[in-house]
């Protein structure tokens, strides 16, 4: 084997997770390679960790050795324990590289996005798929709007829907049935790579519906030559933070038709340190100019909805004590994070962001930046807060519900 050691995949999530009074890691996949429930040991996930293109066969060699407590292990040990490695498509290697180019492009060439997470996270079949909507709207603790003309906004959960069935309740109950015959859709691109746009003029399947995608808008942004926009759409492929939106905007409207400008967003937070709002403006503004003028076309009403969460806590998050120690100053974030927010202050938003660095991985920021910059003048109501605990993971996630109306 060549002593050049392939990479452990960048695309992979490692997530600890305890048994009993072991640790093992999980691995999640968004290609589909590596098979659901795969775990790993953590002393080969130790092994794992080394393979960061710096280190060499006889390096793991001598790494397995000291864990043996100097026993002695071969060559052909290290290469068969590679070699299983890259049979569960964990390496950066031709192998995988040939399966990731074929999905890609299997992806790109389709005119629909299928849904990815129909009969996991939500029923597959049309009926029972509008039971389980009805079911968690019933749970509204707030009224509907009662101008719907004047409604501009929606910024509403993306966690697993059973989990944040409190916050999709507030929202789109509040939201109810729109005017709107466009919806701007503004998700996380938690698999994205590059820029910090991502476009698709897919129509998305539903259980529900085909939902279709306006086209001409997405011409109009995808024209706009930026190295902040991404080469390709493939990181929508199996992103549940808009899919999940349009499964309630689909129900809501039942057989009104409605058009969608599906747009992922990706970090900001690469070099934390040289992140700010001119920063940010320098790279996006092209981009949220034409968002601004889709937005106030007048022959085509146009509602924004966001789809983000708010801190990720924990060590699933690279955290290194659990959730609960951080609690207090991760919801004392998410609280001013949404306080400038329903004020629209974008300079209040930018300095308690910059204040901590992206500490608390709030994984909606740069959607929510982008929804103050086009926003015109507008009151901001919070519908709903909450944070949820993992305790498998010692993790937690936050999420909230708000709403937007034009003064």
């Amino acid at each position: 084997m060549d002593d050049k050691l392939p990479r452990v995949r960048q695309d992979l999530e490692f997530i600890p997770i305890q048994q009993g009074d072991q640790t093992v890691i999980a691995v999640r996949d968004h290609l589909g390679l590596v098979s659901e429930g795969t775990a790993l040991p953590s002393d080969l996930f130790e092994l794992v960790t080394l393979l960061d293109g710096s280190h060499s066969t006889r390096d793991l060699q001598m790494h397995m050795m000291r864990k043996k407590g100097g026993v002695l292990v071969g060559i052909d040990e290290v290469e068969a324990i590679l070699a299983q490695l890259d049979q569960y498509y964990l390496l950066e290697s031709d192998r995988f590289l040939e399966a990731k180019k074929r999905i890609i492009n299997e992806f790109i060439s389709k005119s629909v996005r299928l849904c990815s997470h129909c009969g996991l996270s939500y029923p597959a079949k049309r009926e029972e798929l509008g039971q389980k909507l009805e079911e968690i709207l019933s749970l509204s603790d707030v009224e509907t709007r009662s101008s719907p003309g004047a409604t501009i906004a929606l910024v509403a959960p993306h966690i697993d829907l059973s989990v944040g069935k409190k916050g999709y309740s507030n929202a789109y109950k509040w939201l109810g049935a729109f005017d709107a015959s466009r919806v701007i859709l503004l998700g996380v691109g938690h698999q994205m790579r590059e820029g910090l746009f991502c476009l698709t003029n897919k129509d998305f399947q539903t259980p529900l519906g085909l939902v279709s995608t306006d086209k001409k808008a997405v011409r109009k942004l995808e024209r706009i030559k930026s190295e902040a926009v991404a080469p390709d759409d493939f990181p929508h492929r199996t992103e549940h933070s808009l899919e999940f939106q349009v499964l309630f905007l689909k129900h809501l409207m039942e057989k009104r038709k409605f058009s969608i400008v599906p747009i992922l967003c990706g970090s900001l937070w690469n070099q934390p340190s040289s992140c700010n709002r001119d920063v940010f403006l320098e790279k996006a503004e092209p981009f949220l100019k034409e968002l601004r003028h889709l937005l106030e076309d007048k022959e085509t009403p146009t509602l924004v909805v966001a789809g983000i969460d708010l801190s990720h806590i924990g060590p699933k998050f690279g955290h290194d004590v659990p959730a609960a120690y951080l609690k207090i100053e991760a919801q004392e974030h998410d609280r001013a994070l949404l306080n400038a927010l329903v004020r629209l202050d974008r300079n209040a938003f930018w300095d308690e962001a910059v204040r901590v660095h992206d500490k608390y991985n709030v994984c909606g920021f740069t959607a929510l930046a982008c929804l103050l910059e086009i926003l015109p003048p507008s009151k901001g109501t919070l519908l709903h807060y909450e944070m949820w605990f993992e305790p498998p993971t010692q993790s937690a996630v936050s999420f909230c519900a708000v709403g937007f109306t034009r003064f």
